[in-house]
């Protein structure tokens, strides 16, 4: 057995998103207030800090204006572009028509936000942190929870390095590294799969909802200098998906840095139809006259996709356990009409830093730090989330025109003071399903290669990256479920919600259809995790560095 290596920290942070940044930060900032010393470990499975970045991204700074007050003037990228216009249009084929501000309450119109790079946010942040001492390692993946004698959570285990396909050792090979931490927190955004094992180890889920997803496909061009509009920001909903039954979800355009728009649509995992495909949703989205005509004569730069956590508050699970939290994304607290999650997971790694340092501070480790979920349940964050924590479910319910009507009347009315009497629950996106005879075949069409595009063209500008002598980290709980489960009852479909053509099914219309893993394809975006009817699927992380390399996302 190959011995390991092993470094002692009082915090280990798995994840360099805004969430594990913010915390790795707050730590050092009550160290030095207390004069006390706290050593604090980043890990971050991306090559670089902002790799794996991807947002909108419209961003509500109360978190940064409360963790770096003076970040406006300190050469933070996100001050270059604050909001200037609010628009939410509704969209038919053809048309689109505008919903007034004053149907919506004050905490939807954008008001004092900012719009760029969620990635180059994280990258000045990492910086920043770094400043103080925190330890940022990227391009190691944390790939093993560990436990303590007693059940508490020790910390993590890198992956091995250098492992072959067939799991042998390759001339390179070198172990893994373990991370001992009194305390560790787990910000490994939408759906990790080290936080899933938590929450089953810990039951962390039982008096909660099932956490629910979408999925945002973003592409950012550049355009027409005449037509760019800094700090323009648009949502939209309705067509196309107000065509397929049982679909939710609405796209985006911002205008962002350097002639940019940042625009991506997102699609409700809930959906029915087995034949829907969020990929080519958000292609048929951009031939919208309105949008085709904003990128007339633009380039496509970048390509990227990532599910979100959409449960909101009924689906935040327990956040603590002996010797570790979740923050951020893990723990899902997106405010999704806001369509803005950043503030809250900024503020969530706050509020565990400072259960911490007091823990540590008094000379304890590995226990409950009872201080942040209590700390949770006074702060803003509970009270924006439990005002809005109605709308996607009634959105889910009652569709687009009537759903929204109904969420607009109880935001307003808990907006201003009257909460309203029940909390809407969910169920798990993988169970929605129908059988494919149920159901109408989509067709879509083909891409033109200047407005919409395949997939593999789009993976391709992702600048997604693995070694391919790996194991496979697209593992089958069962191998023989996708054709003979998944083929007959739902036509696979994970050919379909993959939005970069990882799954196929080869020699459908022969007597030995295969189901294909293009691994190497993988954007990280956890969709087959999360959708697969059976739960078969699960993600693992590949050797650390690998996936996408996104710029200014």
């Amino acid at each position: 057995m190959t011995t390991r290596e092993s470094m002692p920290y009082d915090v280990v942070i798995v994840g360099a998103g805004p969430a594990g940044l913010s915390a790795a930060i707050r730590l050092k900032q009550l160290a030095a207030e207390k004069d006390a010393e706290i050593s604090v470990c980043v890990l971050e499975k991306g090559s670089e800090v902002g790799a794996h970045i991807l947002s909108g991204a419209v961003i509500d700074p109360k978190s940064l204006d409360e963790l770096l007050p003076n970040w406006r003037e300190d050469g933070c990228p996100l001050a270059e572009v604050p909001v200037t216009e609010n628009h939410h249009w509704i969209l038919t084929k053809t048309k689109k028509s505008e919903m007034p501000h004053f149907v919506t309450p004050s905490f939807m119109h954008n008001k004092g936000t900012y719009t760029g790079s969620l990635g180059n946010l994280c990258r000045w942040l990492a910086g920043k942190a770094e400043e103080l001492g925190v330890e940022i390692f990227p391009g190691f993946a944390a790939a093993e929870i560990l436990f303590n004698d007693d059940g508490s959570v020790k910390g993590v285990a890198t992956g091995d390095m250098g492992v072959a396909r067939d799991g042998t050792h390759k001339g390179d090979y070198t172990p893994g590294l373990e991370l001992h931490a009194k305390y560790t927190f787990f910000s490994e955004g939408c759906r990790g799969h080290l936080t899933k094992e938590l929450i089953r180890t810990f039951a962390l889920d039982k008096d909660s909802d099932p956490q629910v997803y979408g999925l945002g496909i973003k592409e950012l061009w550049d355009i027409d200098p005449e037509l760019h509009v800094p700090g323009r920001v648009i949502h939209t909903q309705g067509w196309p998906l107000s065509e397929t039954d049982g679909s939710n979800g609405g796209g985006w355009i911002y205008h962002q840095a350097n002639g940019q728009v940042s625009i991506g649509f997102v699609t409700w995992l809930n959906y029915t139809n087995p034949h829907l495909s969020p990929f080519h949703e958000m292609q048929r989205w951009k031939t919208h006259p309105e949008i085709a005509a904003l990128l007339k004569g633009a380039k496509r730069v970048s390509y990227g996709a990532r599910a979100i956590s959409d449960g909101g508050l009924q689906s935040i699970p327990k956040l603590v356990m002996p010797g570790a939290a979740l923050i951020g994304d893990s723990a899902g607290f997106l405010n999704v009409p806001r369509i803005k999650g950043t503030h809250t997971a900024m503020k969530s790694g706050m509020m565990a830093a400072e259960a911490a340092v007091e823990a540590i501070v008094s000379q304890r480790g590995h226990d409950e730090l009872a201080a942040y979920p209590e700390a949770f349940e006074k702060s803003w964050v509970k009270k924006e989330l439990s005002v809005v924590r109605n709308v996607a479910p009634l959105v889910k319910k009652f569709g687009d025109l009537l759903g929204s009507g109904l969420a607009g009347i109880t935001m307003w009315a808990e907006h201003l003071g009257i909460k309203m009497p029940f909390t809407m629950h969910h169920h798990p996106d993988n169970e929605s399903l129908w059988r494919k005879d149920l159901v109408k075949p989509i067709v879509y069409p083909k891409p033109d290669g200047v407005l919409t595009f395949d997939r593999l063209s789009s993976v391709f500008v992702s600048n997604t990256n693995h070694e391919e002598d790996q194991p496979v980290h697209l593992t089958l709980k069962d191998a023989s479920v996708p054709i003979e489960y998944n083929l007959p009852m739902y036509d696979e479909p994970a050919q379909r919600y993959c939005p970069a053509g990882v799954y196929e099914v080869v020699g459908e219309d022969t007597a030995d259809p295969k189901f294909v893993i293009n691994a190497q394809n993988c954007v990280h975006c956890k969709t087959c995790d999360i959708k697969d009817p059976t739960q078969n699927i699960n993600w693992v992380v590949p050797e650390g560095g690998g996936g996408p390399n996104y710029p200014n996302m």
